[in-house]
């Protein structure tokens, strides 16, 4: 009688616990992978604020059912990559190097936000150019949220009027606390992908040889309502502001590190996570290579050769999986 009243008392204590932690689920190309064109990461805080972070290549479109419910999308930067000038034409299609892809005239960035009716969280500059695709899309007018701090989900499309430093909070009906994103500086370009631009402004482009640059690439650092300080990397190169913005400011216990080659992170980035912003764990995505089979780690990998030098916990965005966070940045499920 004792030993099931200890059992029971356990369990009681247990599940509120887990209901504390943060839910991370990748979405990418091929259920159970991480693969070379994987971006798309949903993030769930225990109060229900439910966020998309760059949709990129990675979703059918503002339907995907992987998806579900999405309050915010994060938009880091205007690659095509990450905006997402292409859609997936359906999980699993095509190879894990080279998924299959359709194209997405108005952004896949637009296409989940007008279907969500989500709030967009990205610099103003960037905010003007997926305002015009929603409009496309649906025929409505989007403009900025009336304040820096709304109540999900937000009665009609509109995006965060903030730029580098800036904070956006987000919480559900009745919660104490919201959900706080502040976009953070990254070290890349900014360009637009022309396939999204209009056939004046291309061929204007082209006679200069030039590129359209929408203000500058960022990260962001999430802080969720259980402790969890999460830093989205975008895609960056080592830069100072890992350590005196990310670590020392904001304390981030978990990074999501882009790991694509043009930046240089497979190079730096051990150095970046182990000495600038020595975060608790490390989700790695944006591989720019298949780096899993069966859902194991290809040892062959650039990826697998960056693990060996990381000093915290590394964990791969495997699509479909989810994994849960506690408020330490430590991983307590699904990993």
């Amino acid at each position: 009688m004792k030993t099931a009243c200890a059992a029971m008392a356990l369990s009681l204590a247990v599940f509120p616990a887990l209901a504390q932690n943060v839910k991370i689920t990748p979405v990418g190309s091929h259920p159970g992978e991480l693969c070379a064109n994987d971006r798309a990461i949903v993030f769930e805080d225990p109060t229900g604020v439910r966020v998309l972070y760059d949709p990129a290549h990675n979703v059918t479109g503002g339907d995907d059912p992987r998806l579900g419910a999405i309050h915010l999308v994060l938009l880091s930067h205007m690659h095509g990559d990450h905006v997402g000038d292409l859609k997936l034409k359906a999980p699993g299609e095509g190879t894990c190097a080279n998924s299959a892809r359709m194209p997405a005239p108005n952004s896949t960035t637009a296409e989940v936000v007008a279907a969500k009716n989500a709030a967009l969280v990205t610099t103003r500059a960037m905010a003007g150019f997926v305002h015009n695709k929603v409009q496309a899309i649906s025929g409505g007018k989007m403009d900025f949220c009336s304040s820096l701090s709304v109540t999900v989900p937000v009665k009609a499309a509109c995006s965060s009027r903030i730029d580098l430093g800036g904070v956006f909070t987000a919480k559900t009906e009745g919660a104490s606390q919201g959900v706080e994103i502040t976009i953070v500086y990254a070290a890349h370009v900014n360009n637009a992908p022309p396939a999204l631009l209009s056939e004046s402004q291309r061929t204007a482009l082209k006679a200069d040889g030039a590129q359209l640059e929408y203000g500058p690439a960022t990260g962001f650092v999430v802080k969720f309502t259980n402790g969890l300080v999460a830093y989205l990397s975008g895609d960056t190169g080592i830069h100072s502001e890992m350590k005196t913005v990310v670590n020392e400011f904001h304390k981030a216990n978990l990074a999501v590190l882009n790991l694509g080659p043009n930046p240089g992170i497979f190079i730096s980035g051990a150095h970046a996570m182990n000495e600038l912003v020595r975060p608790a764990s490390v989700i790695l995505t944006h591989v720019n290579e298949p780096v899993t089979e069966g859902g194991k780690l290809r040892p062959s990998t650039r990826t697998a050769a960056l693990i060996k030098q990381l000093k915290a916990p590394a964990h791969l965005a495997i699509s479909g999986r989810t994994m849960e966070f506690d408020g330490q940045g430590k991983c307590v499920g699904g990993c």
